[in-house]
Order: structure tokens, then sequence, then C-alpha cells
């Protein structure tokens, strides 16, 4: 009675003793967040990243893309995948805390050697040369969660969950981000494919005139020559353009979980609309709204509670084992109730001593890991502010540069007209006219990429600040 008595006060003084040891809570790090995201004029609570990415885009086009993609994206489908698997270990951590039952049948027959001991007493108490046992019992073992190791482990379990489920609506906010560029890119396509064909008809026409002005003997055959080579090189862009726009179509399609083929349009890149007044909000509602960013804070969450787990594994562990059933050495009288009925029950305190320094180092390295996803976790915070500057720049600049772009193609589209009127004249030479049409044809193909590049900049923006997973 004394021994059991000092068991149950061992126990008792260890069940106590938890309440002396200092939970580890988790501290958020600190973060130099700037007030206001650069090159923004108003600090502004709104963001355009709150917007649902049907709200964003309103291209009917467009949103049906977006529709098949978050439906169909393999990458999508892969990730949704991993969620549906962390989610069964989530559930299965929430019985970690319960013991394990198992149930076992056996039999088993032994003859031992007959110039033994156990056979000479076998042959003269059973009057036979072997000994049978048949068993039928429940094993039951339980570990006390003194110092809240599978709590931390159920935590490890939910965190890795959050982590799979953030994943996701990051692959989600780059392939809406990734469609919306594609099909922006295959507008801009379709517009220099327009350019090109519209300034192959200049060529043809100034082709036509070179060789009236030739056959006059107003001009030499060089001219012509040259006429012609201005029209087989735009000949030859479109020829690339048109190859371009096939291979750009194949992407959105394979982007879409589609066999590559055509996408429909139905409006051209200057009817694209996009949100006029593109608010970023603030850098620390950025944050927490970024699906990679809270993966990346979840990460170290999960290394939090690993420290946790790796702290307790160094502290004594309350086991409790009992296993009862049925048990007979004859079979006809095994499941004789209540004569063949038998239990046990067994409690221990396992205090780990000398582990090779398995267990404390162990524990260093939990926490270094949990120090590296400190880091880790401030450099994403720092990418993401740097993204959005990026996308904030890039827009301001390309408003101005589009601006520029435009004069300029008004400006060589007058010096087409007046190098044409002149060449018919005889005041200017056949080089002056395909040098006024090839800057206009370069100068409209570079305003096609500057409206791109800016539609880009708004869709950059948007992924940047954590939208389009809504």
């Amino acid at each position: 009675m004394k021994r059991i008595k000092n068991i149950i006060i061992t126990f008792g003084l260890a069940l106590v003793s938890v309440s002396c040891v200092s939970k580890l809570a988790y501290k958020e790090p600190e973060l130099e967040l700037p007030e206001t995201f650069k090159y923004t004029a108003t600090a502004d609570t709104a963001s355009v990243a709150n917007l649902e990415w049907k709200q964003f885009f309103s291209d009917p086009m467009l949103q049906n893309l977006i529709e098949k993609g978050i439906k169909n994206n393999y990458d999508l489908q892969i990730a949704l995948k991993q969620v549906a698997s962390s989610q069964e270990k989530l559930k299965q951590a929430k019985y970690l805390q319960y013991p394990d039952v198992g149930f076992g049948v056996s039999a088993q027959i032994s003859k031992p050697s007959k110039n033994s001991m156990n056979g000479q007493s076998l042959n003269l108490f059973l009057g036979k040369s072997y000994v049978e046992d048949y068993n039928a019992a429940f094993n039951l073992s339980w570990e006390a969660d003194i110092w809240g190791k599978i709590k931390n482990q159920q935590e490890v379990s939910k965190m890795q969950y959050l982590q799979t489920y953030e994943a996701t609506k990051a692959i989600q906010t780059q392939v809406v981000a990734a469609i919306a560029q594609g099909y922006y890119n295959l507008l801009m396509l379709d517009k220099q494919l327009q350019i090109a064909q519209s300034n192959l008809e200049l060529s043809n026409r100034t082709l036509s005139l070179t060789e009236k002005l030739w056959q006059s003997g107003d001009t030499t055959s060089l001219g012509v020559q040259q006429a012609t080579a201005q029209k087989q090189s735009t000949e030859l862009l479109i020829t690339q353009l048109e190859q371009n726009i096939a291979i750009q179509e194949n992407a959105l399609s394979i982007l879409v979980g589609e066999n590559p083929g055509k996408i429909s349009r139905t409006i051209e890149m200057s009817e694209t609309s996009l949100p006029h007044d593109i608010s970023a909000g603030l850098p620390a509602a950025m944050v927490s709204r970024r699906p990679d960013v809270r993966q990346q804070e979840l990460v170290l969450l999960e290394s939090n509670s690993m420290v946790g787990i790796a702290q307790a594994n160094m502290y004594p562990s309350l086991k409790i084992t009992a296993n009862g059933g049925v048990n007979s050495f004859k079979i006809d009288n095994w499941f004789q109730i209540p004569a063949s009925l038998f239990g046990s029950v067994l409690g221990g305190l396992t205090q780990p001593i000398f582990q090779k320094r398995q267990l404390k180092t162990d524990l260093n390295v939990a926490k270094i890991q949990r120090e590296k996803n400190v880091l880790a976790f401030r450099q994403s915070v720092l990418n993401a502010v740097g993204e959005v500057s990026d996308a904030l720049v890039s827009n301001e600049s390309l408003k101005v540069q589009e601006q520029k772009a435009t004069e300029q193609v008004a400006t060589l589209k007058d010096g087409i007209k007046s190098a044409e009127m002149l060449y018919k004249g005889g005041m200017a030479n056949y080089l002056e006219v395909i040098t006024a049409q090839g800057n206009s044809l370069q100068a409209e193909l570079n305003l096609a990429s500057v409206k791109r590049q800016r539609l880009s900049s708004i869709v950059d923006l948007y992924r940047a600040l954590g939208g389009g997973w809504k």
C-alpha cells in the first residue's frame, strides 16, 4: 500500500508541476513597415485588392477565361488536393489525446522437452506433453499530455493545413494574374497585327507609285528595290505576329486547363477597362491580405509549436497501459465467464536521462529553425512591399509613356502624309517616304506595347496587394 501511495503522490506532483512550466507563447515578429507605400499621393485605407476578381476585370471574355482557369488549372487542382490531404491529417490530429485501443486474438501450443523441468511438470500435473494457451484481449495505451506535447502536435497539423489553404489562394492569385496578362498580351498582338496590315497597304501604295515614277524615268530602280524591301519587311512582321498570336492562344488554353486552340475575344485593347482609381491601401493591411505572406507566418507558427514539442520531449512522460479479456489453457472453456476473465493496468513515469545529446540537439535545432522562419517571414513581407512599390512606379511611369507615345504616333502619321505629298511632287525622295513609314510603324507598335505594359502593371499591382483569390 505504501508503494502504491508513493506512485500516486509522484503522479500528482508531475501533474501539478505543469503549472511551473512556462508556456511557449507566440510573439509576432516586429516588422519595419512604412506607413504608406512609396509613389502614393495619400494614405488611403481602402485597397483595390479588396475587390473580387469579377469586379476588377469587367470584360466578359476575360471573366470566362478566369472562371475556366480557377476550375480547370492543374496547378490549382493539385493545390486543392493538398488541402484535402492536410484536412484529413488535421481530423486525425484531433484524436491524438485519446488512447490507442486494439484487440487481439491468439492461440499457442508449446511442447517443451520431456527432459526439461517444464516437460516433466506438465506430464505430472496435466498428464500431457504439451500446453495450450488461448487469449482474446483488448489493449489500451494512453499518454497524459502533461507538458502540452500533444497539443503542440495538434497545432502543427492545424498550421500545416492552413499553409496549404493559403498556398492555394496564392496559386489562384497567380493564375488569375497570368490569365489576365496573357489575355492583354493577345489583345496587344491583335492590335499590332492590325497596325502591320495597315502599314502593308501603305507599302503597297508606295511601291506602286515608285514603279510608276521609275517607268516614267523620274526615279531609279534602286527606289523600286527599296520600296519592295519595305513591303517584304512588313509581310515578314505580319507572319511573325500571326505566329506569336497562335502561340499566345495555346499558352492561354493550357493555362485554363484546355487543349491548345483559338481564344475568343470581342474587344480591342483600346476598349479594355480596369479601375481608374488605383488605391494601394496601407502596407500593414497588405501583409494580412497576401496569401504567400500569411503562409510564411503560418510556417513560423508551426516552427514555434515544434519548439514546444522538442522541449516537452525532455520532460517525464506519463503513460498508462491496460489490457483485459479472456484467457484459458483449454479451448473448450476459453470463453467461460467469469472464470476466464483477466485484466491488468500499468502506469509509469519515464524521464529521459542520457540520449547521446539527441533531445537537446533537437531542441536547439527547432529554435534555430524558428529563427530562420522569422527571417523568412520578414523577407516575404519586404518582397511584398517591394512588388507593390514596383507596380505603383511602373503604373505612374507608363501613364506618361503612353501619353508621349500617343503624341509621337500622331506626329509620325502626319509625317507620312507630308512625305507622300512631297514624293508625288518630286520634292522628296523614296528614302524619306520609306523612313517615314518605318518610323510610324515602329511608333504604333511601341504604343500598343506601352498600353499592354500599363494594363499589366495594374494587374501586377492587384496581385501584389493580395487581390485575385476572392
